[in-house]
């Protein structure tokens, strides 16, 4: 590459146009935003996780049991200051608390 740039240089005074490539941005996610390709969350209906106020969370609690990304999940909601739905098998309310030292 350097003998092609010293090259286009020399012939013509100028060095060579960078052109950008794009379309490769998936290999370049995070290893951290792969967790939610394997969420079992990701498979279900999602209003499970997001209830209405007064809605039981028991469904998707129990899906969060048998995550195997449950943990990186919470790690994320906790991270990320998220203020709705369940998290790692955690509510708004159960996640503030932990960030508290509570539970």
């Amino acid at each position: 590459m350097r003998q092609l740039v010293a090259q286009e240089i020399e012939t013509t005074g100028t060095r060579p146009a960078l052109s950008v490539v794009t379309g490769f941005d998936h290999l370049f996610e995070t290893i951290e935003d792969q967790w939610q390709e394997r969420a079992l969350c990701a498979q279900t209906d999602p209003e499970a996780f997001f209830p209405e106020k007064g809605g039981s969370t028991r469904e998707a609690k129990r899906i969060c049991l048998g995550c195997e990304v449950k943990d990186e999940c919470l790690d994320y909601a906790l991270a990320n200051d998220e203020r709705f739905g369940i998290w790692g098998g955690l509510s708004e309310r159960e996640r503030r608390r932990l960030k508290r030292g509570i539970v």
